[in-house]
């Protein structure tokens, strides 16, 4: 499946919907309530289609911040995870980890 969305748009549709953003931190305010919206949606066990809404929620955010910047969330996320596959991970031991190198 090919996505018909990109920072772009979401930032264009964000400007028309919400208005202009005047303060960034204000996404980051709203991404982190839509993370506890998640978490509470995993805790409860909801579907996988209302937890990936969820998260959805959160990308779209996401995209909107670097959107303002003129980035493009899905090629930096391609940089980050190149850079990732290099290097040296400590593990958590619950499926999560921190990189020591």
């Amino acid at each position: 499946m090919v996505t018909i969305e990109s920072s772009a748009s979401i930032t264009a549709w964000g400007e028309r919907t919400f208005g202009q953003v005047s303060d960034l931190t204000a996404l980051i305010e709203r991404a982190r309530e839509e993370l506890e919206a998640l978490q509470v949606s995993v805790e409860n066990g909801d579907s996988t289609r209302d937890v990936a809404s969820e998260a959805a929620g959160i990308a779209i955010l996401l995209h909107r911040l670097v959107g303002l910047h003129g980035v493009e969330l899905s090629f930096a996320i391609d940089e980050k995870m190149a850079r990732n596959r290099t290097r040296i991970w400590s593990l958590a031991g619950d499926g999560t980890g921190r990189h020591v190198a």
